[in-house]
């Protein structure tokens, strides 16, 4: 097997396309032939060793991936050699051949093809966790979201506007507003690179003018940084303000705001969630597949590389210049 490995603490320039023996699967895991592998912000971390969780080198970065079944390890039920599944992998995921546990695999739907079903999990998982379980959004709601145009943002809007909330997409270029717009975002804000107090202001104006008199009910922050607080300034009453992640740094919210709009600040820690609860899980995930199924949602895959060229896709990702989904095809 080859892998994308990272062996030095730093950029993906440090990561080395490298041979390795085939692992063998241990008792309850399935191998996986990888065809396909997302490409996630948290691998952009992971590999300086800036994410939540720090691997012991040398390892391969990758959370998800979409393959076919190749070996099976003892006692292993409900999956067959042959089987198309996807995976959540935490990492490692940027190899020909990953062993995961069964329970950790998912058979795609017939229809999905592999550069799809890579891309789906993560993200979908992540805005259906966050809207549906920590905002409880409802139709008629006013949905913002910041960052709207990566892949979590992406799906935030197909979902939000599946579940009927009218949804305002916030986001750093023209170009990333009219991707929005065509993935069926109500309308649109374009927010400056870098915010000053003015510019905090400003947004915080702009914003209140696409939600209306009645303020945002339900914020999705995939950026957090400056952009936090204009957005709590802009709350409804009784307001769910989502803590999704954080390229632009932490942001440092002032409590009274909570107070003044009596607006919650909701954490989503959508891959902990998946083993606190696995059965809340696996629901949403079968609910996902059906929206998939129905057309409602569809990954926008906006660049694909072969896996050896790994560190072009993370640094796109790494300079926020994605357009939804990038993937990395297997050899």
């Amino acid at each position: 097997m080859h892998a994308m490995l990272s062996k030095d603490t730093g950029g993906p320039e440090t990561l080395e396309w490298s041979e390795l023996p085939d692992p063998q699967p241990k008792k309850g895991e399935v191998r996986i032939a990888v065809k396909a592998a997302g490409v996630n912000f948290p691998d952009t971390l992971i590999i300086r060793d800036l994410y939540q969780v720090k691997p012991p080198r040398p390892f391969a970065p990758g959370g998800e991936v979409a393959g076919v079944v190749d070996a099976l390890g003892d006692g292993v039920e409900g999956l067959s050699i042959g089987d198309r599944v996807i995976a959540m992998t935490g990492f490692g995921g940027f190899a020909t051949q990953i062993c995961v546990p069964a329970a950790a695999c998912l058979r795609m739907p017939e229809a999905m093809p592999f550069d799809e079903a890579a891309c789906f999990v993560f993200t979908y998982g992540t805005s259906h966790y966050a809207l549906k379980n920590r905002a409880e959004l409802r139709s008629g709601e006013t949905l913002l979201i910041l960052g709207a145009a990566g892949g979590v943002g992406a799906a935030a809007i197909e979902l939000g506007k599946a579940s009927g909330a009218r949804v305002i997409a916030a986001v750093s270029s023209q170009d990333k507003a009219a991707f929005c717009k065509d993935l069926g975002a109500d309308a649109t804000i374009i927010y400056p690179r870098t915010l000053d107090r003015d510019a905090q202001k400003a947004l915080s104006g702009e914003i209140k003018k696409a939600a209306g008199p009645n303020g945002v009910d339900v914020a999705y922050d995939a950026v957090g940084g400056d952009y936090a607080e204009p957005v709590i300034r802009s709350m409804a009453w009784g307001g769910r303000f989502l803590v999704v992640g954080f390229p632009a740094g932490i942001p440092a919210i002032p409590l009274n705001l909570t107070l003044l709009k009596s607006c919650q600040i909701v954490g989503v820690f959508w891959g902990a969630s998946i083993y606190r609860d696995p059965a809340s899980h696996v629901k949403n995930m079968g609910e996902l597949f059906d929206m998939y199924d129905e057309g409602l949602i569809k990954p926008r895959i906006s660049a694909s590389f072969a896996m050896q060229d790994a560190a072009q896709a993370l640094t796109l990702i790494a300079d926020r210049k994605l357009l939804g989904k990038v993937v990395l095809n297997a050899p």
